[in-house]
């Protein structure tokens, strides 16, 4: 079993940022996801296990940032410029090949941490 765990989400106004943290077992390539109530889980971001190559929806592009810390085995979502239509639960996922694929490659996730965007 993988353990992954989700940290940093809270209730933000509108153009501030939060930080997700996901703290992993193991470098693994991590996925990001969100899931806002009634809406089907997306893709947010992910970063591969090997360098820093990351991927982005266009949604957020230009507005979120994830990057890795390979000594603390946790893979960060950095969000600037939040907006309403950000707010969802927001999970890390493990790709179980190692790289950013379909969603249905994603074998362990995290238990989620509320983002909530205010007006």
């Amino acid at each position: 079993q993988v353990q992954l765990v989700e940290s940093g989400g809270g209730l933000v106004q509108a153009g501030t940022s939060l930080r997700l943290s996901c703290e992993a077992p193991s470098r693994y390539t991590i996925g990001w996801f969100r899931q806002a109530p009634g809406k089907e889980r997306e893709f947010v971001a992910g970063i591969r296990r090997t360098g820093s190559s990351a991927s982005y929806a266009n949604s957020v592009k230009g507005r979120f940032t994830v990057a890795r810390d390979d000594a603390k085995n946790t893979v960060y979502l950095q969000m600037n410029s939040l907006k309403p239509e950000d707010t969802a639960v927001y999970y890390c996922a493990r790709n179980q090949f190692g790289r950013l694929g379909p969603m249905s490659e994603y074998d362990y996730w995290g238990q989620g941490t509320q983002v909530t965007v205010s007006s």
